[in-house]
């Protein structure tokens, strides 16, 4: 891609349309002049005057009229300040050090002017004086976006007043507003759904258990400072200024009512009926002269060497010429004839496998010659073709990983080459194996390679003669051609087919015989490069001077001075090469180009050829250049040469251009551009049609219908010399090479088939071909059509020398979300600061939207000379759009604007305000005809067992029994990380043990007092626990090195020495209040032996079961420490429950891999043994780190047949022992003794954890059915649990984007947007469950989603905060049914999921309901009006990049957030950040506000292994991360 578009008729000309284009920006300019110079936009018109550097090749050619339309263009756009990403600074990739900002630096300052500055603007007067548009104009249109057909129609479609998020921003703007500096103002929000009253903000209420009133309303928008986190830290202050610079996603208004229909239909773009359609005829085909009889002419191509090779043997043929430009070999006519001759032999009689010949006539043969080598490959060409083998040129392959390498690979095994012919020099430089042979390429068929040199061919003895014959239609040679998607197809070509093009091109281009001398700068393996010179040069005996890419790349200038030198009278160029030659031409005075007769411009129909053929004009017309030899011509690999502009003495009309309104091309429609807008295309003629050749235009896409006039279409040719089919590839080939256009009323024009030429065009006046774009190139957004290289153009007009590496820009779309987005991709010199290239960025996309209209999705830089390479240099576009998917590109700096790209989201879900009340009629127990979501557990009292413990109403006299009636029973027994038991306990240890910490206790505590047990996991801890309990403390345990959270309420702490030296420790005073302890708390029990041995006191008897057991602490995933009360009568039903779902036993044996510290691994470390009797084989999670297998271990050694672990510790052993099943069984470990492994958790159970595990392990015997979770909360820590008896978890299937609108959907396992839900475990005896509607709460029917409500015995029975507040209490612990049964006192889990009743029947024989949850109501995002659960985000985007370890989401004012951790080099971070917004768009419809990139561990866990979100926002609202980069889309 290089130069670009449009054109200046004359100087004169030139200035008065320059004028005009500026005129409406001249105020502008005027007004800027007087203030200082703070903005950075580059006046208009400064560019063009700057002398160029005679050696800045690398600034390709821009025609200077489109630089001054986008520097026009961006003069509209007020600096709007963007947020610029923040980066480590490993991750700066050559930038200078002074560019970046060190991470500790706070950028608020110049960022909190940003809506100062807008305020400044709207007040100050130069800009109304210029009869500039009102200030409220532009207003909207910041906000609005900039103009796009349909942003237009939003602003006038509400005609009492602008919408909400206007007014909002306007009001915060216009002169009489009192103008906001404080940066602690909201930001306006993005969603449009925030209210006036929301900017005035207000700190959220001390965090309470469950955030504020369930946090409903989360749409209000406050800013919330997640607990006094100043708002103008870093990163806020740069979402403020993203916010600020959000457009207004373009899309028409919405209709009056989003009707909530299941299937979430995408916002198709309707139409905008003022867009231009096509007026004119329909068109008649276009034929072409006819081809004239020449006498004398060869019957076929070798008839042609034939007859020159024996008449004209001194003739020249082909001269190459070296690096330094001097001719170092000519062949000649006899020579190319002798020397093929002996290869056709050699080929066919001297190559054989086992006595067979290698090769037989029809045979494909890979030609595989550098581009300066065109005489072996001009020898071996013919070779093959006196041979009547086909050749199949392809390029030299580098390395092993080429770019599209493996394609061309492809394409070699489907034509079944075998052998590949190639120069000595080319073998010896080829990628080597050991073996010394030529290695195999990734991809790549067998190959035998061959050198063709002399000494390796034979002489054909004297009676052997090649067949000539005349041209047939069997295949003559394949070319090979990369798609836009990359894959790589052959375009077979027959002999008659390369006969009848050569003869057109001769007739076209009126060669004589043996007069012409051409000069070649193109690639003569393909395309023109071949057509001209290598085939229609021999038919005509002509010279041909091929000149090679590398000797352009020293000498720009060289084939203007062979054309000089040899009198050439014709030239094969591209523009790029007449760019390249302007910018060198100075040196050079003594050039004549006056023997040319035709310039053929080959890419004459890339939107730059005109600026290159306009400025090479000017220059070399002084050299004796005539305007009227420049040829431009248009070709195709499937349709060869389609139309050229014949030289001049053929009499041919004048050429034509056309200034075309590309708003009109993006409609496919023809539009000449009267008013001399901003965004016009000017495009050449590329002549006249081929001789023998009839060609039409016909739509893109559908039925190929013949164009209207002025529409543009595809151009297809039907004619004698074009290819014939897709080498293997049947289907493709009836679709291109046998179209048959047709009239609109369905009638085929002609009985001939047609080609498609893939060049987009129309015909114009005199007949002559226009074409404004390449099917490759078409990027259909929002059903409009734009070109990648008027693009490409675009972006190179912003400030290419200073930018762009050597002008290297690819540009390309990608489907997302059902439509394509733009993606743009430019090298950044090596010299470029953090600060340039993100004024660059925001530049670029600036422009491409005021002279496309369009918005670029995402704009990527990299680091220079990195892109994938073409063969001959430019840029691999469909590798770099494959490497831009896979995440493989490595950016040094990303841009995403999906916000304002996307318009084709699903309508926000507006709620329903008819509210279901209680007259929607309870029958019995039917709800709304579906039978109500309640179910229980088995009945306790029901239950007939010789439980004895049942007697007791105090879990410490149950203790006391089992000391006297079985006094040496084991209780515990702990292990450590060697697998060895660390201590043990049996029940009168224990309660001896206890009876000291009693005493010691009670002299100085008074009743109820509370006491913090910080204990490492172990005996001690449930030791003291107890002690507590007979001293009448009430005990709370708490996790060793965080005791701030609540230690200031307790009056006394125990631990042991260790602890208490860190709790005296600097670093815990750093952290705690020491002042605020209780003054004698820090109370380190003695050693036992030491404990007072004195009679025990009487032990402390509660007066009633209700009083207050013990405190439950434990942070839950929002971040907010919550307490919850459990009473003795709670603490006896909770070890019963659990002992009748396990069916403990004191014969049994249970393993316990759990933090004891809150919930259900508390209850199970200390409560159930002594309650059921069992042993307890403690695991400490700890100890895992240093050996993994330690659980699993202990497990096999005491054939334990019920064991619990949390998630945490299942993951440390799928991923540590993963790979060492083999080494576990071989130490004997045994699953198979394994009834139930149940995962304590409170949450969703994560399936394909808990199924990698069993996979896992299976081969150690372990059951899949073992496997299932827990299900507890707050208000019950143990709500499910699968136990012994009953049916396993059964798995359904839920339709994802209903459970987004609050609904469940069974799906089929597989089907699209499929989530696996697990029930989690059976609902324990005692425990009645029911689902409840979260805001009416009224029962709900089997499968609807709802709030989870508990009623059971051993419910808690409130919250103890810390704050005191006890406001929650009521609302979460005694509430009640709005309607139906509203007398059951129940308590909220604030858990999300529903009731199902399945098949299945359980232990009482009745059918069994199972109970799914889907998430916590705290941790779900409201997000356009949907709610989404965090994990469902977190694991698409975890899927989408094999670097992401682990990710978290959460939202900050209306912006999505995702944090991901990036598990591999930091060069990977940038790739990231589209693959998560990609993910994000197409599976969750969410458009992604800020992508962080973090090191691995820096996701907070807590000791249940779920993520603590809350904690992660907090940590990057503070700027705590150090993340390795943040980006922010805009």
């Amino acid at each position: 891609c290089y130069y670009n578009m449009i054109w200046y008729e004359l100087r004169s000309g030139y200035e008065k349309k320059r004028g005009k284009l500026l005129a409406p920006y001249v105020p502008q300019i005027q007004g800027k002049a007087h203030r200082p110079a703070s903005s950075q936009s580059v006046l208009p018109g400064s560019k063009h005057n700057r002398s160029r550097a005679a050696n800045t090749r690398d600034e390709r050619f821009r025609s200077d009229l489109h630089t001054e339309a986008v520097q026009a263009a961006l003069a509209k756009y007020k600096e709007r300040k963007m947020p610029m990403p923040s980066k480590r600074r490993s991750v700066l990739v050559q930038s200078s050090v002074e560019a970046c900002t060190p991470p500790d630096t706070s950028s608020a300052s110049e960022d909190e002017g940003s809506l100062r500055r807008q305020g400044r603007l709207a007040t100050s007067t130069p800009y109304q004086g210029h009869g500039h548009p009102s200030v409220e104009h532009w207003f909207n249109r910041v906000i609005q976006g900039s103009s796009t057909s349909s942003s237009a129609s939003s602003t006038s479609s509400h005609p009492g007043g602008r919408s909400p998020k206007i007014d909002l921003a306007f009001d915060l703007l216009t002169p009489d507003a009192p103008l906001i500096t404080d940066n602690h103002s909201a930001p306006p929000d993005v969603t449009g759904l925030s209210e006036r009253s929301s900017l005035h903000t207000e700190r959220p209420q001390v965090a309470s258990v469950r955030g504020v009133s369930r946090g409903y309303n989360h749409h209000t928008s406050v800013m919330e400072t997640a607990d006094g986190v100043p708002v103008n830290s870093r990163v806020s202050s740069k979402i403020q200024q993203l916010l600020n610079t959000l457009k207004r996603p373009k899309r028409p208004p919405l209709r009056e009512f989003f009707v909530d229909d299941f299937e979430e239909l995408l916002d198709v773009q309707q139409p905008d009926p003022n867009q231009p359609k096509p007026e004119g005829q329909h068109m008649s085909p276009l034929e072409g002269e006819p081809l004239g009889v020449v006498n004398n002419w060869p019957p076929s191509l070798p008839a042609a060497l034939h007859r020159w090779g024996t008449t004209q043997p001194k003739s020249p043929c082909l001269t190459a010429l070296d690096n330094g430009g001097k001719a170092v070999y000519t062949l000649t006519y006899g020579k190319l004839w002798t020397r093929s001759q002996k290869l056709a032999y050699t080929l066919l009689n001297k190559l054989s496998t086992r006595n067979e010949p290698l090769l037989v006539p029809g045979d494909r043969v890979a030609l595989v010659f550098p581009n300066n080598d065109p005489v072996m490959f001009m020898v071996a060409f013919y070779g093959c073709l006196l041979a009547e083998l086909v050749p199949v040129p392809i390029e030299v392959p580098l390395t092993r990983k080429d770019a599209g390498s493996q394609q061309i690979g492809f394409l070699l095994g489907s034509c079944g080459v075998t052998l590949a012919l190639t120069t000595d020099a080319c073998q010896k430089g080829l990628p080597k194996a050991q073996t010394g042979e030529v290695a195999t390429f990734k991809g790549w068929p067998r190959l035998l390679w061959f050198v063709t040199d002399g000494k390796h061919v034979v002489k054909p003895p004297k009676d052997w003669h090649p067949p000539i014959r005349e041209a047939s239609n069997d295949i003559a040679y394949i070319e090979y051609k990369t798609s836009k998607e990359g894959s790589t197809m052959g375009i077979t070509v027959s002999h008659s087919a390369m006969l009848v093009h050569c003869h057109a091109l001769t007739q076209a281009c009126g060669y004589t015989e043996g007069e012409e001398t051409i000069t070649n700068v193109l690639d003569f393996k393909r395309e023109a490069g071949l057509w001209h010179g290598v085939l229609t040069s021999v038919m005509n005996r002509m010279h041909v001077i091929s000149i090679p890419y590398s000797l352009m790349k020293v000498n720009p200038l060289s084939w203007i001075q062979k054309v000089h030198t040899y009198k050439a009278r014709v030239a094969v160029v591209k523009s790029r090469d007449m760019h390249w030659s302007l910018l060198a031409q100075r040196d050079q005075r003594d050039i004549s180009l006056s023997s040319l007769r035709m310039l053929i411009v080959a890419d004459g129909a890339n939107p730059w050829s005109i600026s290159s053929c306009d400025a090479f004009l000017n220059v070399f017309q002084a050299r004796g250049l005539r305007p009227e030899v420049i040829c431009p011509c248009a070709s195709s690999s499937e349709a060869m040469t389609v139309a050229i502009r014949r030289p001049p003495e053929m009499g041919v009309p004048p050429p034509g251009k056309a200034v075309l309104s590309m708003g009109g091309l993006s409609h496919s429609v023809i539009r000449v551009d009267t008013e001399e807008k901003l965004s016009v295309l000017t495009v050449q003629d590329v002549g006249q049609v081929m001789p023998g050749a009839l060609v039409c235009v016909v739509r893109v896409e559908g039925t190929p219908y013949i164009c209207q006039t002025d529409e543009v279409g595809e151009i297809c040719v039907s004619s004698g010399c074009t290819g014939v089919a897709y080498y293997g590839l049947p289907g493709m080939t009836k679709n291109l090479f046998e179209t048959i256009p047709v009239t609109s009323s369905g009638i085929p024009i002609s009985d001939r088939p047609f080609t498609r030429t893939s060049l987009l065009g129309f015909v114009g006046p005199d007949s002559l071909v226009f074409v404004v774009g390449k099917m490759d190139g078409l990027m259909v957004v929002s059903g409009r059509r734009h070109n990648a290289d008027d693009v490409v153009a675009t972006a190179l007009a912003v400030e290419p020398m200073k930018f762009v590496y050597r002008g290297r820009i690819a540009v390309f779309s990608v489907s997302v979300l059902h439509d394509e987005r733009i993606v743009v991709v430019a090298e950044q010199r090596p010299d470029a600061s953090e600060e340039d290239s993100f004024q660059w960025m925001s530049r670029v996309l600036q422009a491409i939207d005021s002279i496309h209209q369009v918005g670029v999705y995402c704009l990527a830089l990299v680091p220079a000379n990195t892109l994938p390479k073409a063969p001959l240099g430019g840029i691999h576009i469909s590798e770099t759009k494959q490497r831009f998917l896979e995440g493989a590109l490595h950016p040094c700096n990303v841009l995403m604007c999906p916000h304002t790209c996307v318009t084709n989201l699903p309508k926000p879900r507006q709620k329903q305000p008819g509210k279901v009340g209680p007259a929607s009629m309870i029958v019995g127990n039917l709800v709304a005809g579906k039978r109500i979501a309640q179910a229980c557990g088995r009945d306790v009292t029901q239950l007939e067992d010789n439980d004895q413990a049942r007697k007791f109403l105090y879990i410490q006299d149950v203790l006391q029994w089992r000391a006297q009636a079985t006094p040496d029973h084991p209780l515990f027994l702990v292990l450590n990380a060697k697998g060895t038991v660390a201590s043990t306990a049996s029940c009168l240890q224990l309660h001896k043990r206890a009876e000291r910490v009693a005493a010691a206790l009670m002299g100085r505590l008074n009743t109820g007092d509370h006491v913090a047990l910080v204990y490492p996991p172990g005996i001690e801890l449930i030791a003291t626990f107890y002690g507590c309990l007979y001293a009448g403390c009430v005990p709370v345990t708490v996790r060793p090195p965080h005791p701030q959270n609540l230690v200031s309420k307790s009056v006394c702490i125990l631990t042991t020495q260790a602890i208490m030296k860190l709790l005296k420790s600097k670093e815990a005073a750093a952290a705690v209040d020491v002042k605020s302890w209780p003054m004698f708390m820090l109370f380190m029990l003695p050693p036992r032996n030491d404990l007072p041995r004195k009679k025990s006191p009487q032990m402390y008897k509660p007066p009633t079961p209700e009083m207050l057991a013990y405190l439950d602490f434990s942070v839950s995933t929002t971040g907010i420490l919550a307490g919850v009360k459990m009473s003795h009568t709670a603490t006896s039903a909770l070890c019963r429950s659990i002992k009748l779902q396990c069916e403990l036993y004191p014969s049994r044996q249970i393993a316990i891999c759990l933090d004891p510290y809150c919930g259900l691994g508390f209850a199970l470390w200390c409560l159930c043994s002594v309650y059921s009797g069992h042993q307890s084989i403690l695991v400490p999670p700890l100890e895992l780190e240093s050996n993994a297998s330690l659980w699993l271990a202990a497990v096999s050694q005491y054939k334990v047949r019920v064991t619990f672990c949390s998630y945490s510790v299942m993951e440390m052993c799928t991923k540590g022992l993963g790979s060492q099943t083999e080494a576990l069984r071989l130490r004997n470990v045994n699953l198979s003794c394994v009834r139930t492994c149940m995962v304590v958790a409170e949450e969703r159970p994560r399936i394909a954890l808990t199924q990698s595990f069993s996979k896992i392990f299976k081969d150690l015997g372990l059951s899949p059915r073992a496997v299932s979770t827990t299900f507890g909360c707050r208000v019950n820590v143990a709500i499910c649990l699968q136990g012994t008896a009953g049916p396993d978890p059964t798995t359904v299937y839920v339709d994802m984007r209903a459970l987004r609108h609050d609904r469940v959907r069974l799906v089929e396992r597989g089907s699209p947007h499929s989530l696996p839900l697990m029930e989690s475990g059976k609902i324990l005896p005692g425990v009645k469950v029911i689902i409840a509607n979260t805001e009416t709460k009224g029962p709900l029917g089997d499968s609807h989603l709802g709030e989870i409500w508990v009623s059971s015995p051993h419910n808690a029975t409130g919250y103890y905060t810390v704050y005191g507040e006890e406001a929650l209490h009521a609302d979460h612990f005694n509430t009640k049914l709005s309607f139906g049964d509203t007398q059951t006192v129940w308590a909220r889990t604030g858990y999300l999921g529903f009731l199902r009743r399945t098949e299945l029947t359980d232990a009482s024989g009745e059918r069994h309901d199972a109970l799914y949850v889907v998430g916590s109501l705290d941790e779900t995002l409201e997000l356009r009006g949907m709610r989404y659960h965090p994990i469902d985000i977190e694991t698409s985007v975890i899927r989408s990049h094999k670097s992401i370890a682990e990710c978290a989401v959460f939202t900050w004012t209306n912006l999505l957030v995702v944090v991901v951790e990036l598990e591999g080099s930091e060069q990977e971070a940038l790739d990231l950040v589209a693959l998560v917004t990609n993910v994000v768009l197409e599976e969750h419809y969410l458009i992604v506000g800020v992508v962080v990139v973090v090191d691995p561990g820096v996701i907070p866990i807590n000791s249940r292994g779920e993520k603590q979100r809350m904690h992660l926002r907090d940590g990057f609202l503070a700027d705590q991360l150090d993340p390795i980069y943040v980006a922010y889309n805009m």
